[in-house]
């Protein structure tokens, strides 16, 4: 057994709708990015070696090589997710309004 156990389902806190404050928050979505990374770079890594390197050599190899840019570069995509599009007019602008002349004399 591990000394670093993941907490089961008992211990997270559901919120209103019934689904746990943990999985939702961006916290954990990002965290879960960035293991999906490291799991991929794992599977890179031992495909070149001819045998399976290790998730903690994995961890820290792309650590070392790749977070930082990583990181960067999923800001940037978070940021572009977040903007909505812009909205297109959908109606003309109405013509101007016409000069009063009755004023005239």
């Amino acid at each position: 057994m591990s000394k670093f156990s993941v907490p089961d389902s008992s211990t997270e806190i559901p919120n209103e709708n019934g689904n746990s404050l943990v999985t939702n928050s961006v916290l954990y979505k990002e965290f879960l990015a960035e293991r999906e990374e490291i799991l991929r770079h794992k599977w890179i890594e031992s495909e070149k070696a001819g045998q399976d390197i290790g998730f903690e050599k994995a961890l820290l190899d792309w650590i070392v090589k790749f977070r930082s840019s990583w990181r960067d570069k999923r800001k940037d995509f978070v940021r572009a997710a977040q903007t909505p599009p812009p909205v297109p007019n959908a109606a003309p602008a109405p013509p101007p309004l016409p000069k009063n002349n009755s004023q005239e004399s």
